[in-house]
């Protein structure tokens, strides 16, 4: 079994301990084979321990310093301040965190959705948020960037890492019509399909939000879908007939 993690970085996040993690050197086997960290999967629960504690390992933390949240596709965002129990966060409904700590690793699970990792190193604030299209349309980016500059942000850097791609991302008319009756111009965010249905560019979606927030941003450019050796894909697992899939970790820490 391979044992190596493979880690992507990126130079915009410079200055930060990082990573999109794939799903190369994990413990997990069948559906699950290889690096997943979802505790709401159905996978074996000492599997996904066992492949959290890896991922705390790389990133330079304690298991317990390894703060997630309980995503519910919402536009919350949880502040981890001094006195806050990383693990307590694990069961608090939310989509993104932040932090001025230097103890602990952000992190977000995704199987399609966009895991964004953000930060200002200078100033000393680091932020991760988990943005599907419903997080992305409700808000979750700019709660997020808000919440990094109530903690003295100014200079914020974000990276979309691995999500799934227009080329992969059908969707229906009446999704692309919620999108257009909130704003006619995110009509530019969507192609005609092979199967004459819309095609929506969910990266492109966010790269916008992020920048309208005031924050540098980038895409890692990396498709869960096309990449089934690399990335596990929710959509991929339904496209298939699967019962179920595995979850990406991203995770970022103060350098």
């Amino acid at each position: 079994m391979q044992t190596t993690l493979e880690i992507l970085t990126h130079p915009l996040l410079e200055g930060t301990r990082h990573g999109f993690f794939t799903r190369k050197g994990g413990a997990s086997s069948g559906l699950f084979a290889g690096l997943n960290c979802g505790r709401r999967s159905s996978d074996q629960s000492e599997m996904v321990q066992v492949n959290r504690a890896r991922v705390a390992q790389a990133m330079g933390v304690p298991e317990v310093g390894l703060a997630t949240v309980k995503q519910v596709h919402s536009p919350d965002v949880v502040t981890l301040d001094d006195a806050a129990d990383p693990v307590a966060t694990r069961d608090v409904q939310a989509d993104g965190i932040v932090t001025a700590r230097r103890d602990v690793a952000l992190a977000v699970l995704t199987a399609d959705c966009q895991p964004i990792l953000l930060a200002d190193a200078d100033a000393g604030v680091i932020g991760a948020c988990h943005a599907g299209w419903r997080g992305a349309i409700g808000g979750v980016i700019e709660s997020t960037v808000d919440a990094m500059r109530a903690l003295g942000a100014t200079d914020i850097r974000a990276v979309i890492g691995p999500t799934i791609s227009q080329a992969n991302y059908e969707v229906g008319d009446e999704f692309m019509d919620e999108f257009l009756s909130l704003d006619p111009d995110s009509e530019r965010f969507f192609a005609g399909g092979p199967n004459g249905r819309p095609m929506f560019d969910l990266p492109a979606f966010g790269l916008m939000r992020l920048r309208q927030a005031g924050a540098t941003a980038e895409w890692s450019r990396h498709c869960t879908y096309a990449d089934p050796d690399r990335f596990f894909s929710y959509r991929r697992s339904t496209h298939e007939g699967q019962a179920d899939y595995g979850r990406l970790i991203s995770a970022i820490a103060l350098g």
